[in-house]
């Protein structure tokens, strides 16, 4: 994809994103509609990008303004840094994925400049670090290959392969246990239009989305080899679809747009069902019974700050699970 037309589509994009705090549950009969849970981020997890979670319910939070990656233990509302911005030479945050039968944080590291976040350091290109969950030490650094990438988000399978989508390439990219280096696992020019969110289904398949297509699609997989890639239609057209995870049978997804639902294939239909809405959501995870998403308020980056007006806050926020 040609490098400055992205940049000038997502421009357009954060203005395009609804600056919604509304929260509308919508009746669905796996959720707890009595309240709302909050987490309020510190001033060094500005824009955060992507939330994960271990099984304990520790959540961890990125940052693509301020880097580095936020540690909020289980029931808890205090942030520590697990990672400091510009740790291991890291820069804007992106996606995070725990691995806990290996021990490992992974995390997307990403020069961001041409999307309008400088983060803190000057290191170049698009990077994949692995960090100890425990210790925090860091175990393998990455580089995406080509010129022109963005680590963006993580799945994992069976066999512990890591699974990374490249916005500003057609590209899933595949890391072996043991490798050293990325392999293409699918390029295909249908996927061009900023690949985002991405996570395995119960059926095997890889199913993944784009930020400024509005897209939804599974990639068949068999014996570990990529199939067709097949383009799903929706119940209802998605704005800016993001963070992407599986959820038994199903998939919670949010848009940038402002929406979180659950997500259920039939054939080559995608059903979503509303659960709520956020203020410019980037990620979802499943933590101690409940549904938090990062509102990452991504349009704000590009707009300067204003005297006399009160920097935005960022939050974390949740919906319960019965």
């Amino acid at each position: 994809m040609n490098g400055y037309r992205f940049k000038g589509r997502i421009r357009l994009a954060r203005y395009a994103v609804g600056l919604s705090v509304v929260f509308a549950l919508m009746g669905l009969p796996a959720l707890a509609s009595d309240r709302l849970e909050a987490i309020r981020l510190p001033e060094t997890g500005r824009f955060p990008e992507n939330v994960t979670s271990t099984s304990d319910g520790t959540l961890f939070v990125s940052s693509i303004a301020d880097g580095g990656v936020l540690r909020i233990g289980a029931g808890g509302a205090t942030a520590t840094a697990f990672l400091k911005p510009g740790d291991h030479g890291t820069r804007s945050t992106f996606g995070l994925l725990t691995d806990e039968k290996s021990g490992i944080l992974w995390v997307a590291s990403n020069d961001a400049t041409a999307i309008g976040a400088r983060g803190p350091t000057a290191t170049e290109g698009a990077w994949v670090k692995a960090f100890d969950l425990l210790t925090g030490a860091l175990k393998q650094s990455v580089r995406l290959p080509g010129d022109r990438a963005l680590a963006n988000d993580f799945a994992l399978d069976r066999q512990g392969a890591l699974y990374v989508t490249n916005t500003f390439a057609p590209q899933i990219l595949r890391l072996k246990p043991g490798a050293a280096a990325f392999e293409v696992f699918v390029e295909d020019p249908a996927l061009a239009k900023g690949l985002d969110g991405i996570a395995f289904g119960s059926d095997g398949n890889i199913y993944v989305n784009t930020f400024m297509g509005g897209e939804f699609f599974r990639i068949a997989v068999k014996d570990g080899v990529a199939g067709p890639v097949t383009k799903l239609e929706t119940t209802q057209p998605l704005k800016f679809p993001d963070g992407l995870r599986a959820f038994g049978d199903s998939f919670l997804m949010v848009e940038g747009s402002g929406a979180l639902s659950r997500i259920t294939v039939s054939g080559n239909w995608a059903k979503l069902e509303p659960l709520g809405r956020f203020a410019g959501p980037t990620g979802v995870t499943v933590a101690g019974g409940r549904i938090w998403v990062s509102e990452g308020q991504l349009r704000l980056l590009s707009e300067p700050a204003k005297d006399g007006h009160e920097a935005p806050s960022f939050h974390l926020r949740s919906i319960g699970i019965d």
